[in-house]
């Protein structure tokens, strides 16, 4: 397993999809839990609430994944201001 992660490639292809279910999970969070209009059972209206805040986490930690993979591999452009 930590050979998988020792390649940048793997990582940066995993924080993608570590990113893409992150923003799925939020939107249909939102949309479940705040603009559906009809009636849900309690469990499904908490599970949604509780992807309004695994969404956005998942998001992080995709994003982070994303930029320690692109920095190993190089291919980071920072813009610093002068």
């Amino acid at each position: 397993m930590f050979a998988y992660f020792s390649n940048p490639q793997n990582v940066l292809h995993l924080s993608s999809n570590v990113l893409g279910a992150g923003l799925a999970l939020l939107l249909a969070g939102i949309y479940g839990a705040y603009l559906y209009a009809g009636h849900l059972p309690i469990v499904v209206l908490v599970s949604m609430h509780a992807m309004t805040i695994i969404g956005p986490t998942l998001i992080k930690i995709g994003y982070v994944m994303r930029l320690l993979a692109q920095h190993r591999l190089g291919t980071h452009t920072f813009k610093v201001a002068a």
